[in-house]
């Protein structure tokens, strides 16, 4: 039907209108365009050239090299050595299992490795390389190069990881690293971005913690490019970290190495200070672990073997386990009593084995008593009775006092974990710890180190060097290289006749026939050492194991037995060195401490395997046999180990 004049004009007014709107909506629209991009090369070209770099260029942290422990020496005990290692990528693996599978021919690969290998996979980008096998043989390695065709994403790399070439010998000291955890982030306000490493590791324990700001290092930087999804195309420059600092330690590492020999199959202590300059010569805790095992992943068999040990080896018992020190505080005694001006130290007081106190009766060692003593056949002849007496004269507060000077009770200010203040109590404490008021006993029972009285092997090795020097001697594990001169402890202010008579006290001990430590003399004339042995109990025999036969400290089980102690210093005229030695139920001081105490002394003073000729002659065929299952038990290299000459 054809469409009248009117419609047909009607009709052009609309679609000229029509046209119109949408011509003029293009025309907006391709302005609005323009500008925009007129706007964004000219007025924003370098943000968006900036954000451009960014997608394009990746920055990474690259890991520091670890700064190295050494020894006084200069003998390594924590360095760094090549790893060679596996990591695969999982957006170019393809089929995860099947590359795993053919990997675990070429390597030895154990399940937990394959599992933890996925595991990490899934916890992380598919780009982001991730580690399948660490500490590879040059072989191993090489295998899974040469076959790199049938491994897609997987990569061979070298790297460096922790090694500690001295094994058991520094591992409470020297401490262990390890990756970092969730918990060592939390525990830093402002975290290192280089801790944020894939596997990363940093100080878990001992030196290795404390010194860790310093061990660490500054982390280096790579620019990478990289395409839309991420992965890496090539590497445009590269800046390498700061490594970390040497750390020098005050050890001597082959006094070390004889100390912890000389303490097997015990759990046992030994601290070796020098007296001059309070170097910590030897830390020998035992028995020990492996820091090694830690590093590249301790298994759980090995982990609850550590664990469950009776005699603790992941216990650092040198500074950490704190016991009664026993007859060893009775030097603290008689210097307190001294000083209060309640004996002159010539007075005679006799023992005839006990004493009875507000209807209490305090043994004393020997049931038979010691007659009439005085101070120095106190000390040597360890007379109990003669140390109550003195204590309930002058009292605790000034005992504790004493203590306190002498470095007993106190938390030293070292590099290393779980270091132990001890407890020299009081009346005070007692109230408020025990919320009972203090006894006359309690004064009976510290004034030989038993009760609450608590010590442990370095304060009793820092006791003894103040004795011996009548200086406030601390203790100091690490040495800078560029000192050059000690600084000079301050003075204990002892009346120096005072400290003759603790003296001759502990040089009657050793070297006087009913000295308590005659047998572990040493005949050498410039070696001759003074000391002190300690019997801490730990269980008293019950009536009915009285009742039933059981009557000496070898009837008991071994976790009930008393501790055995012994502190000295040497040599006597000139000392050098001081020494503390704890056998954990070793039974009597004389008996497993002091021979141990002896053969570490004569080891400090000789650098060395101690000489025969230091022993006296009936001693001497025993004493090389020992010698000998030392040196053969000894595992390290040749020039790491103690020779006689």
């Amino acid at each position: 039907m054809k469409r009248s004049e009117r419609e047909q004009e009607y009709s052009r007014r609309v679609i000229s209108r029509r046209g119109l709107f949408l011509g003029a909506l293009q025309v907006g629209v391709a302005g609005t365009l323009f500008w925009r991009l007129r706007d964004m090369q000219l007025n924003q070209s370098e943000q968006f050239h900036l954000l451009a770099e960014e997608n394009r260029i990746n920055l990474r942290l690259l890991p520091p090299t670890r700064g190295l422990i050494l020894d006084r020496n200069g003998i390594l005990l924590a360095g760094n050595e090549q790893n060679y290692r596996v990591v695969i990528k999982r957006d170019d693996a393809g089929d995860i299992d099947l590359v795993l599978e053919r990997l675990s021919r070429l390597i030895p690969l154990s399940d937990e490795d394959i599992e933890r290998a996925r595991r990490d996979m899934l916890r992380n980008r598919p780009f982001v390389p991730v580690t399948v096998a660490e500490r590879l043989s040059w072989e191993e390695i090489s295998r899974v190069a040469s076959n790199a065709p049938a491994l897609p994403g997987v990569t061979p790399e070298m790297g460096l990881s922790r090694y500690y070439p001295m094994y058991k010998d520094t591992a409470h000291v020297v401490g262990y690293v390890g990756p970092v955890s969730e918990r060592d982030l939390e525990a830093l306000e402002a975290p290192d971005p280089v801790l944020m490493i894939p596997r990363f590791q940093i100080g878990k324990s001992g030196v290795e913690r404390m010194q860790e700001d310093r061990l660490r290092g500054r982390a280096g930087s790579q620019r990478v490019e990289v395409n839309a999804v991420g992965r890496v195309m090539r590497e445009l420059d590269r800046v390498e970290g700061t490594p970390g600092g040497n750390v020098h330690l005050t050890l001597d590492a082959r006094l070390q190495n004889y100390a912890l020999e000389r303490l097997h199959g015990q759990s046992a202590a030994a601290v070796v200070l020098d007296i001059e300059s309070g170097d910590i010569l030897a830390l020998a805790s035992g028995p020990s672990f492996d820091p090694n095992l830690f590093v590249r992943g301790i298994s759980s068999r090995d982990f609850n073997g550590l664990l469950e040990n009776d005699y603790r080896p992941l216990v650092n018992k040198t500074v950490q386990g704190m016991y009664p020190p026993g007859s060893t505080f009775k030097m603290v005694t008689a210097l307190a009593a001294l000083e209060a001006g309640v004996t002159d130290g010539q007075e005679r007081i006799f023992c005839p084995g006990h004493m009875d106190v507000s209807g209490n009766r305090f043994h004393c060692w020997k049931r038979g008593g010691h007659g009439r003593v005085d101070l120095v056949s106190a000390l040597s002849e360890s007379c109990d009775v003669y140390m109550y007496e003195i204590a309930q004269r002058c009292g605790i507060e000034k005992i504790n006092a004493m203590s306190t000077r002498l470095g007993l009770g106190i938390r030293y200010d070292l590099p290393i974990t779980s270091v132990a203040g001890g407890l020299n109590p009081t009346r005070e404490w007692k109230r408020n710890n025990r919320n009972s008021e203090w006894r006359i006993g309690d004064t009976v029972n510290a004034s030989i180190g038993q009760g609450f009285v608590l010590t442990t092997p370095l304060q009793l090795a820092v006791m003894t060097a103040r004795l011996a020097s009548n200086k406030a001697i601390l203790p100091r594990l690490v040495r800078d290289p560029a000192e050059q001169a000690i600084r000079e402890a301050a003075s204990l202010d002892l009346r120096p006749e005072w400290l003759r008579m603790i003296r001759r006290g502990m040089n009657e001990t050793v070297n006087d026939r009913r000295g308590t430590a005659y047998s572990s003399r040493v005949v050498a004339e410039d070696q001759v050492m003074a000391g002190k042995t300690g019997t801490s109990q730990v269980f008293s025999i019950t009536r009915a194991e009285r009742e039933a036969g059981i009557r000496r400290q070898e009837d008991l089980p071994w976790n009930r037995r008393n501790h055995g102690l012994f502190v000295n210093y040497a040599p006597y005229d000139a000392p050098r060195v001081a020494v503390a030695v704890v056998v954990e139920h070793g039974g009597g001081g004389s008996s497993a401490a002091a021979p141990i105490g002896r053969d570490i002394t004569l080891a400090a003073l000789n650098d060395g395997f101690p000489p025969l000729s230091a022993y006296p002659a009936p001693q001497r065929n025993r004493i090389h046999s020992e010698q000998q299952e030392i040196q053969e038990r000894l595992r390290k290299p040749d020039d790491m180990r103690i020779s006689r000459a």
